[in-house]
């Protein structure tokens, strides 16, 4: 059992959870299947939820303990990640693994798939949690550990909430310093950038050049950073330059990156808050489509005034309002180290009609370690993800990388084919998707490709038959189908206008994000 607070202060939580509860049971006894509410989300897939048919959490959202001495942390699931943050920094400690957008909650990183910049060495964001409260979909309020409820403890990662409430969570912290001093390595292609981050987490593995931190982007083809951080236990002198990216006037993080490449000054003082949520600002860079979008310029000038519009929150508000994810391929994936090359150059050819979209992020991922939804898992044993050893002699490793952008204009009508021809690809080469974004499975196909024996046994066990499963909640829905396969030709002339004439959907996006709200509930 975790180190609770004392009652007095759990008793506010422990008596919303007994509502949620029994609302649960009276769902489950009516076999009404329910869908979770947090508020908020970073998922690019459209919304299927309505008043009607969901669970709201959201006020589930207090870091109720930071144990300093075990470094432990007590949270509820609906905390961002910018709050649970500031709490354990208050310690100089934070949790081994904290994703990069500050809207992030620390149940939507456990249910999903998430990973940073620190996962080369603790893994995806999962591996931090030591044990949950989870209520059922029969309303029975449980715990789980790797002691106890072990199958729930390492099957709810990555599930989606398919298998019950997650209502609170312990989670390890690791210590902490104020500051990151980051490096940058400037790569020419591909292979240089995979090649560059085996060294350094051999480097790491080692002893012989510890770091914290490790991601890069590509920005060509032929042009890249990689960058390796570590924590600065005190400044060099009281007049060092640090360099910040939360404030309207400092720079996006991928352009200043880049201006590294050629610079002669290769290394960064950050502060380690700023530099966690170093992409927040510009959604990575994926903002700057707004720019082009509405025809405004992008620099300096214009970041700096609509800087209020260009944190995920409110872009991933104006996009889920919008529509125009059908617009954008939205991905991450992975594939083992040695086939990374292979699937880059496929992105850029022809086949992968991808070439066009760039900057590229990429994430390295601890070797040997998977997921709970992993195409890698059968129904006894986990395996490694990525296996055998890279030409360098290292060992291979899952490496993550983000595609987020629009569709060239030779694809601007084959979103569907597109996505469809990536993830046949990504199967061929051993690899994955992380399901936040879209996903275009047929059913037959995805339950090919994930473990559906391991999985609904799971479900049996814990009484979540009732609940929608995975296909369900990150498949494509029909509508979705229909219209990328149908082009216009089954539209209305009201659905013609809307999806066709330029800007209308942007405004009403953004226009709803200023209004604020909820935008992820439908009213039937």
């Amino acid at each position: 059992m975790p180190q609770l607070p004392p009652p007095s202060s759990m008793q506010p939580h422990n008596d919303f959870v007994k509502l949620l509860a029994e609302k649960v049971a009276e769902l489950h006894a009516s076999q009404t299947p329910f869908r979770i509410y947090h508020g908020n989300t970073n998922s690019t897939r459209t919304s299927t939820k309505t008043f009607q048919n969901s669970l709201d959490v959201s006020s589930l959202n207090h870091v109720l303990k930071v144990y300093p001495d075990t470094k432990k942390c007590i949270c509820e699931p609906n905390v961002p990640m910018e709050s649970l943050l500031w709490n354990t920094m208050r310690h100089k400690m934070m949790p081994p693994v904290v994703p990069e957008f500050r809207g992030i909650t620390v149940g939507g990183a456990f249910a999903g798939t998430a990973g940073e910049s620190s996962s080369f060495k603790h893994g995806f964001f999962d591996r931090c949690v030591t044990w949950f409260e989870m209520i059922l979909a029969d309303g029975t309020i449980v715990t789980a550990s790797p002691s106890e409820r072990p199958d729930l403890f390492h099957g709810a990662a990555g599930t989606f909430g398919t298998l019950g409430v997650i209502t609170l969570l312990e989670l390890d912290l690791i210590e902490a310093e104020r500051h990151v001093e980051l490096t940058y390595h400037p790569v020419t292609s591909i292979s240089d950038a995979v090649s560059t981050i085996s060294s350094l987490m051999e480097a790491d593995k080692s002893g012989v050049s510890p770091i914290a931190f490790l991601d890069g982007i590509m920005y060509s083809s032929t042009s890249g950073v990689v960058m390796s951080g570590t924590f600065l236990s005190e400044l060099p002198s009281p007049d060092s330059a640090v360099t910040t990216f939360y404030a309207a006037s400092d720079p996006w993080f991928y352009l200043h990156a880049q201006t590294r490449i050629a610079s002669s000054t290769k290394t960064d003082i950050i502060p380690l808050i700023s530099y966690v949520f170093r992409y927040d600002r510009g959604a990575f860079w994926t903002g700057r489509h707004a720019f082009t979008y509405f025809m405004t310029p992008f620099n300096w000038v214009t970041r700096y005034l609509l800087d209020d519009f260009m944190n995920t929150r409110i872009m991933y508000h104006a996009l889920h309002r919008s529509g125009l994810t059908n617009q954008f391929i939205i991905q991450d994936m992975a594939t083992p180290a040695s086939r990374m090359t292979e699937f880059s150059d496929w992105l850029d050819s022809p086949a992968g009609g991808c070439g066009e979209i760039y900057p590229r992020w990429l994430c390295p991922l601890k070797a040997g370690e998977t997921v709970s939804m992993s195409p890698h898992l059968d129904s006894t044993t986990p395996k490694p993800a990525a296996q055998g050893r890279l030409e360098n002699g290292a060992d291979d490793f899952l490496l993550n990388i983000g595609l987020w952008g629009p569709l060239p204009p030779s694809a601007a009508h084959n979103q569907l084919g597109v996505n469809r021809a990536i993830e046949k690809k990504l199967w061929e080469l051993e690899g994955m998707k992380w399901l936040y974004a879209q996903t275009f499975y047929t059913e037959e196909e995805f339950w090919r490709i994930y473990d559906r024996k391991w999985y609904a046994k799971l479900r049996t066990k814990y009484h979540a038959d009732g609940l929608p499963d995975v296909y369900q909640k990150v498949g494509p829905r029909a509508e979705v189908l229909e219209r990328l396969q149908g082009g216009g030709a089954a539209m209305g002339w009201y659905d013609w206008v809307w999806e066709t004439v330029w800007p209308l959907k942007g405004v009403y996006g953004v226009l709803s994000a200023l209004k604020g709200g909820d935008y992820l509930r439908k009213s039937k």
